[in-house]
């Protein structure tokens, strides 16, 4: 049987809070690219601990990128797939990608499970980026790209990050778990057990 751990909003949010300063300091990032679903809820509270007084928001933009399959279906848990989907993209004859050309990016999702997700996200926004830059005459504006996530797990990974995203230390996971079922307060459909299942691990 999967082992499962439950996670609370507050719990998220103060994972957010936690990782805010270090994000500011060594990320200072423009706008944030958040992956969903996972991603769109800490990419939301992260902003609020980002605003620095006197400074607009950041911005935050989404991609849907899908990895999972079910297992059965009678349980929510599922096994990772090997073949990433998009579900949502960027327009890149928009603004959106013009708005990225020379910026510090912020991926924000939930969990890095296989890496595999963040590892094509990361490619391929890289990839588009850098075409666009070329379209408009601006290629000497590279863009830095950092990743944020609520959880990592601790296990061999499928994906790889670049090795300088690696080596200047701009991944940063807010909490590091062993392979287990992360179950966020997002994906229930019943927040009052949801949230009682997770006290009651604290209590055991």
């Amino acid at each position: 049987m999967v082992q499962k751990i439950y996670v609370t909003y507050n719990q998220v949010h103060k994972l957010c809070q936690a990782s805010a300063d270090r994000i500011l300091n060594d990320f200072q990032p423009n706008l944030m690219i958040a992956i969903g679903g996972g991603g769109y809820v800490p990419a939301r509270i992260l902003r609020s601990f980002l605003k620095r007084p006197g400074s607009p928001n950041i911005p935050i933009q989404a991609i849907g990128l899908s990895l999972y399959k079910t297992l059965s279906n009678s349980d929510p848990v599922e096994a990772p797939g090997t073949k990433v989907t998009r579900t949502q993209w960027l327009d890149l004859s928009s603004l959106e990608m013009s708005n990225l050309i020379g910026k510090h990016i912020l991926i924000v999702d939930e969990v890095d499970d296989t890496r595999t997700t963040l590892e094509y996200a990361v490619r391929e926004l890289e990839k588009d980026v850098e075409a666009a830059a070329k379209k408009m005459g601006r290629e000497g504006e590279r863009a830095k790209f950092s990743i944020f996530v609520l959880h990592n797990k601790d296990k061999p990974k499928k994906g790889h990050l670049p090795q300088d995203m690696i080596d200047e230390g701009r991944y940063l996971a807010a909490h590091t778990v062993s392979d287990v079922w992360i179950c966020y307060p997002w994906e229930a459909t019943d927040i009052d057990e949801h949230d009682a299942l997770a006290e009651s691990q604290v209590k055991n």
